[in-house]
């Protein structure tokens, strides 16, 4: 049901402009419910509605996907002047120094606003469907409200990742609670656990009734696998006003909630309402618009024709209007350069993730070499598409919210954490059977399962590997209490890189490189593997070839730019000073 956009009949019934400001009650809404409530379709398109939140402008779309999540020790915004880092707004959001006046945030249209509008409008729809909808006894009605909660934990699940503590709203706005100050984290992470505990039981697993048979719609494997993620998340470090630390909360004891993850994961596992397939084959079909349930792609955030930017920021760059779509865009965003070479060679990841090449202006089907510094993710390529860009920002493709590896490597973790890597070698094993050769797979896995802290080890590299690009390690890092450590790490690795010393020592300066005859489009590179050497390659015949390893291509400024002030310190962005101003004194930065 590629892809929808509704407007909602109650809840445009309302002034929503940000959450704790100007948020005002139409008395027709309290008429118009029954009806549209008692309705599935009038009801429906409530629901709809709420993902029309999460497509605005600059909501997930131009905002929150493009910014949240970067950088990472895996993932960085490319091309950063590190003359000007201070100065540019995009660069302070990805490198920890946002202030509360950043010009691609501080507007009352932004991603923060744009999400408390989807938990208004969630909030209208459950309301609503509890009062008329006969969930009780209607499962279509039922699968709704079960869906509304689910996209409302999104959203709030979203909202602390970017900003920490936010209100807690899970009651339609009223003129009494239009003013409503920062919550404790912990009183969201339990409300959104009991939800998504509830919605489970109003859900279909994919494929099992009409609206889930598209990846675009909640199921019950996202409900989940979210609650799962939140699990995780919840019984894990962050920065708090004290400081880094677990929460203190006896309903959030770790215990509990890797339990919790656990449980949901082999849930979704044992019921094998999705498979596995091939890495390729996954970010494949995501850009063929291809939504069919049941393959490894649990959900995705639905993108319409002319909305959301995903590959325009994540996919490989093309520098002039290409011939495939139509759209001159990708490469806005990157993998760091050392994480190509940490991948195992025979590893089927490394070359789908990580791309060091872009597509020529003049000549759009001609692949060149890019830069060391500003390497492409490669997961979304618009050479896969099947369809035209109609748009000169946006190109359609969904965001894929969450894939079943993920599954796995959650349930791997907790299982780890619960009990032996023994018991939870089983989860780890199938997304190293994917990517290596057997041998390298039975290797890795008797290093891995040495020891819990081994095993540990691996979960945190292989989750490194597996998700690069999708905006996931960020929030790994925190939990794990490793942000400032690993982002240290990343910096000494690409200072080992730039000057080819340590794991790095055994590259060559230079790549070496010609177009495949074939196709006459593809380049052929030598110089990208360990132990490929210069003076192998100067003896290639029909072969350029291109300085690609020197300090000069990857700074120490650069390097250090990575972070501008102490990650630890800054894990999350201020809110906006429009919404402070506007809140009545009711909310703070402190």
């Amino acid at each position: 049901m590629k892809k929808f956009i509704y407007r909602s009949l109650l809840a445009l019934s309302l002034v929503v402009i940000a959450t704790s400001c100007d948020l005002e009650a139409d008395p027709k809404s309290s008429a118009e419910e029954p009806e549209i409530f008692s309705t599935y379709g009038l009801a429906e398109k409530e629901i709809m509605s709420i993902y029309q939140s999460f497509a605005e402008e600059q909501s997930y779309r131009g905002r929150f996907l493009t910014y949240n999540g970067i950088n990472s020790d895996i993932e960085w915004i490319n091309n950063m002047d590190a003359t000007k880092i201070v100065d540019d707004g995009k660069y302070e959001l990805c490198t920890y120094a946002a202030r509360p006046t950043n010009s691609q945030m501080n507007d009352k249209k932004n991603a923060y606003a744009k999400m408390y509008e989807g938990i208004e409008r969630a909030n209208l729809a459950i309301k609503g469907l509890l009062a008329h909808g006969r969930v009780d006894t209607d499962k279509d009605m039922a699968y709704l409200l079960g869906e509304a909660l689910t996209l409302r934990a999104i959203l709030y699940v979203d909202l602390i990742r970017g900003w920490g503590d936010v209100p807690a709203r899970f009651e339609p706005v009223t003129n009494e609670t239009i003013y409503t100050p920062r919550s404790d984290r912990d009183v969201i992470y339990k409300q959104i656990l009991k939800d998504l505990k509830d919605a489970q039981e109003m859900v279909a697993w994919p494929n099992e009734a009409t609206q889930t048979t598209t990846t675009e719609r909640v199921n019950k494997a996202l409900v989940k696998g979210l609650r799962a993620r939140v699990a995780l998340y919840a019984g894990g470090y962050s920065q708090r006003k004290d400081g880094i630390r677990l929460s203190t909360d006896p309903e959030l004891e770790r215990t509990k909630m890797y339990t919790i993850a656990r449980d949901e994961c082999v849930d979704i596992l044992t019921k094998g309402s999705n498979n596995l397939g091939t890495f390729y084959d996954n970010f494949k079909a995501l850009c063929e618009d291809k939504v069919t349930a049941g393959r490894e792609s649990i959900f995705e955030i639905p993108f319409s024709d002319t909305r959301g930017r995903v590959l325009y920021t994540f996919g490989v760059k093309h520098q002039g209007t290409n011939q495939y779509t139509g759209q001159a865009q990708g490469g806005i965003n990157g993998p760091l350069p050392y994480l190509f070479y940490d991948y195992d060679v025979e590893d089927v990841r490394r070359d789908i993730t990580c791309v060091p090449y872009e597509w020529n202006a003049e000549n759009p089907s001609k692949q060149q070499l890019r830069s060391l510094k500003s390497w492409c993710f490669g997961k979304l390529r618009y050479e896969w598409m099947t369809r035209r860009v109609t748009s000169s920002n946006d190109d359609g493709i969904n965001w894929q919210y969450m894939r079943l590896a993920d599954i796995y490597l959650m349930a791997a973790e907790a299982i780890n954490e619960l009990s032996s890597p023994a018991d939870a070698k089983e989860y780890l094993k199938p997304i190293l059977d994917r990517a290596l050769p057997a041998a390298k797979v039975d290797a890795y896995m008797d290093k891995a399962t040495a020891s819990k802290s081994a095993f540990f080890d691996a979960i945190v590299e292989q989750r490194a590997f597996e998700f690069a690009g999708e905006t996931l390690r960020k929030a790994d890092l925190i939990r794990w209490n490793l942000l400032k450590v690993k982002l240290d790490e990343a910096k000494a690795k690409m200072l080992d890189l730039a000057n080819r010393t340590g794991a790095y020592a055994d590259l060559p300066a230079k790549l070496y490189f010609k177009t495949d005859e074939t196709d006459n489009e593809t380049l052929i590179i030598y110089g990208l593997n360990h132990g490929e050497t210069d003076a192998i390659g100067e003896t290639l015949t029909g072969y350029a070839k291109a300085d690609w390893i020197k300090p000069d291509k990857l700074t120490e400024a650069l390097i250090n730019s990575l972070y501008q002030k102490d990650p630890d310190q800054n894990q999350v962005w201020p809110i906006w000073q429009t919404f402070i101003d506007y809140s009545n004194g009711a909310l703070t930065n402190d």
